[in-house]
């Protein structure tokens, strides 16, 4: 028996970009948790999907990063990965163009808003908490 010859309509079809979930994430991610652990310190916004903590790192590097965090109290593995997509997808439309060099942000899922909420009040709680956390408070004017 032979084998099969390659087909020629492999060599005619256009060269496409992957779709947008394949695309690799443009923020280097938060790994450590003494990194999670240091951004729980710096400045927090709550909004009605999640909540959004930052910190200045002040260690001279132009790298924005990112975390997310969705602990049990969001609901089982399902509903806790579902949480994380979504923050994840936020984040690859919205922290990544918006966010500050040398920044560190952490998503914190919340439970029965995250996973349940609209997508679109989802986006413009992290716009909305971005511009919070980014916002000089009167003692940190120089």
């Amino acid at each position: 028996m032979t084998p099969p010859r390659p087909s020629d309509h492999r060599d005619k079809t256009p060269v496409t970009e992957p779709p947008a979930a394949v695309l690799s994430f443009s923020l280097p991610v938060i790994q450590h948790r003494a990194d999670f652990l240091r951004a729980a310190q710096g400045r927090k916004a709550g909004t009605g999907g999640f909540l959004l903590q930052a910190r200045a790192r002040d260690d001279g590097s132009d790298l924005s990063r990112v975390g997310f965090t969705a602990s049990k109290k969001i609901g089982n593995a399902v509903f806790r990965n579902r949480a994380k997509r979504r923050m994840r997808a936020l984040a690859r439309e919205i922290l990544a163009a918006a966010a500050r060099p040398g920044w560190d942000y952490v998503l914190v899922a919340k439970p029965n808003a995250t996973v349940s909420r609209d997508y679109g009040l989802l986006q413009d709680d992290l716009r909305s908490a971005i511009s919070m956390v980014h916002r000089e408070k009167s003692g940190d004017r120089k």
